[in-house]
């Protein structure tokens, strides 16, 4: 691929650095428009965050085990959102798993295996039939005390997806928003591309999951989100075991026998959701995630049978779709629809 030059505007936002990036024949007005997404980036942040006790989400999480509690436009399309990919995805993905993750030590990034009692008690506050939501008032209440929302597994998309939409507002068509390289979402494509459709879009790298330094391949995406969630930085030990920070919901514990989960999906919000969801789901509901034929595309990075060897699985993603990094050892793809067999 031809070198082409851009220029990024970035900034720190929950947690990590989001930057958004413009091709150079867009200079002249990157760094407004660019300025402009960052600010409402940070919005969204100062709306939905729970480290701030006086943020529209926090207040909500206080009070709405009382009675009913009117939020903003924005913080309820958002909870349906969450709650529609609840029902989408059997429950691995649930934004009420705050009281997990505070169990966990996850909410301060200190794990910890949690006394099994208060983990009882957090299980038995978590579950999204615990919501009840009021659409034509635009209200939300909870059924019952201890139910805390936590938006962090969905909050990085729909931040991109609100400064994607602002700055096409613009009429700028090439641009590229990313959060940590884990949550992002392109517009048009890097360099020149138009008519629309008729580049390539941008070049997205994947890490190796257990060697983040290494770059495991290579997707390209146009007018599209991509998430990926994975545990390799963020885990603790305990007794021998290596416990990551994404909780499969349904059983108040941490996912396991998965890699890394990398989901292609119309925007960044549902790729992020999604993403998450494969990593608790696995390979057995991979179609479930992204049926053949739909918007949506997924790739599973899991443990082969033997020690450095590693599986990857892909879901309505083509293997020319998914450029592969060379003279990388031991590495097994299984395409779409293909059964799963040991490497």
């Amino acid at each position: 691929m031809d070198t082409v030059h851009t220029v990024a505007v970035g900034r720190k936002a929950m947690a990590c650095q989001f930057e958004v990036i413009f091709n150079i024949y867009d200079n002249d007005q990157a760094t407004p428009w660019g300025v402009e997404a960052l600010d409402l980036i940070d919005a969204v942040e100062d709306r939905i965050t729970v480290y701030r006790s006086d943020s529209e989400l926090a207040l909500l999480n206080a009070r709405a085990a009382g009675d009913w509690q009117s939020v903003s436009d924005e913080l309820f399309s958002l909870l349906v959102l969450a709650r529609d990919l609840t029902d989408r995805t059997l429950g691995a993905f649930d934004v009420t798993a705050g009281p997990l993750i505070r169990a966990w030590g996850f909410l301060q990034r200190r794990g910890r295996q949690p006394d099994p009692e208060a983990l009882a008690t957090a299980h038995r506050c978590s579950g999204m039939d615990l919501v009840e939501f009021d659409t034509n008032a635009k209200r939300i209440r909870f059924r019952q005390e201890g139910v805390e929302i936590n938006l962090a597994a969905i909050g990085k998309g729909w931040a991109i997806d609100r400064a994607i939409d602002r700055i096409a507002e613009g009429g700028i068509a090439d641009v590229f928003i990313h959060g940590g390289h884990s949550s992002l979402r392109a517009r048009g494509c890097r360099g020149f591309c138009h008519p629309a459709g008729a580049g390539e879009g941008w070049p997205v790298g994947l890490r190796h999951p257990l060697r983040p330094q290494v770059r495991l391949g290579t997707v390209l995406i146009q007018n599209r989100a991509l998430g990926t969630s994975g545990s390799g930085t963020q885990f603790f030990i305990d007794q021998g075991r290596k416990l990551g920070h994404i909780l499969d919901p349904r059983t108040g514990q941490p996912a396991t026998g998965v890699l890394s989960a990398t989901v292609l999906a119309p925007t960044a919000a549902e790729a992020d959701a999604l993403a998450t969801a494969a990593y608790v789901l696995g390979p057995a509901e991979l179609e479930r995630i992204a049926p053949t034929g739909g918007p949506v595309a997924a790739l599973l990075v899991l443990p082969g049978s033997r020690d450095g060897q590693l599986v990857v699985r892909l879901a309505n993603l083509l293997p020319e779709q998914f450029q592969l990094t060379k003279n990388l050892p031991g590495l097994t793809i299984i395409p779409p629809q293909t059964p799963q067999t040991d490497p």
